[in-house]
């Protein structure tokens, strides 16, 4: 193998820049020249392309987003648009290709495979929505990200007796609504997964405000509902004066923390060499302590990753 290729696509996060440097330093090492694709597989179908250099990703570790860009490309859902982004892998004389994104960006990786490209897949979605790996790239750091903004919340939520409801990301999962809401104390999670019932909700509430519990913190995933709809049903029935913040795109930027570092480091690093050693249409996920490889039809036919049982268990515990 002497020349691959790899982009970013769908939504960014913190870490894509660091599995990206471990992807090119890599593969350099072992001799393999490195086309780095811009804005996605949109960029692959419009030929928007750099040869990438061991300068070409200094000082990128600690930087959130990607420097290749990313972008949704409608083109992928078709199968004019994938014959089209294979011929062109094809035409640069590709012969391996790996893909950082989220699940859409592995189903646009699937169909390079099935067209005959050798590719492998890298996780990377703050909403840990992707199954056969613990976490995916950009979680931790989002995570972080809620963390240092609720605990700023909550200082004026004390000031002012008030709840605040809190909208994070996680349109089909609520991972980061529920484990958050641990971390933070938060008093409920409201997810996707599971049914919630308001009227309890202010029940709960209004007796914690009569016992002297002057605020709290609902945390809700955008999937389960918005921020701005269950503060105005629980708005006057609970003792609390009741404020919003929907957290939005901060959650995806900042500098990536160590543990998403380092995960990137190990994604990247086994991403080229599983293209070495022959390996295709396959995503590299994190299982305990240890690097995995499971095919792309077993990771998107699982669908979303199940909630964990125990987060769900604590949050309901400890609030």
């Amino acid at each position: 193998m002497k020349r691959i290729a790899v982009l970013t696509s769908g939504g960014d996060c913190s870490g894509m820049n660091a599995a990206l440097r471990a992807v090119v330093r890599t593969a350099m090492n072992e001799g393999i020249e490195v086309v780095g694709i811009h804005r996605g597989f949109k960029g692959l179908i419009d030929r928007q392309y750099e040869i990438m250099q061991n300068r070409s990703v200094s000082n990128i570790l600690q930087r959130g987003g990607t420097i290749l860009q990313s972008a949704r490309c409608k083109e992928m859902l078709t199968t004019a648009g994938q014959t089209l982004a294979a011929d062109t892998l094809t035409g640069l004389g590709v012969e391996g290709l790996v893909v950082i994104g989220g699940g859409g960006s592995l189903r646009g990786a699937q169909a390079l495979a099935e067209r005959g490209t050798q590719v492998i897949g890298i996780p990377a979605s703050i909403d840990n929505d992707l199954p056969f790996t613990d976490m995916s790239l950009g979680v931790d750091t989002a995570l972080n990200n809620i963390l240092y903004a609720v605990d700023c919340l909550k200082d004026t939520a004390s000031s002012h007796d008030r709840t605040f409801v809190v909208e994070c990301m996680g349109r089909d999962s609520g991972y980061l609504a529920l484990v958050s809401a641990v971390a933070v104390g938060a008093e409920f999670a409201i997810i996707p997964e599971r049914p919630y019932d308001l009227e309890a909700i202010c029940v709960n509430l209004r007796q914690r405000y009569q016992e002297g519990r002057i605020n709290a913190i609902i945390m809700v995933a955008e999937g389960a509902g918005t921020a701005h709809d269950i503060a105005a049903q629980i708005r006057g029935r609970i003792g609390f004066e009741t404020r919003v913040m929907v957290l939005g795109h901060y959650q995806r930027g900042g500098s990536p923390s160590a543990f998403d570092r380092l995960l990137a480091a190990r994604f990247g690093l086994s991403a080229v060499e599983s293209l070495l050693a022959g390996e295709s249409g396959k995503m590299v996920g994190l299982s305990c302590s240890d690097i995995a490889l499971t095919d792309f039809e077993q990771v998107l036919q699982a669908g979303i990753r199940p909630i964990d049982q125990l987060m769900v268990a604590l949050s309901h515990k400890l609030s």
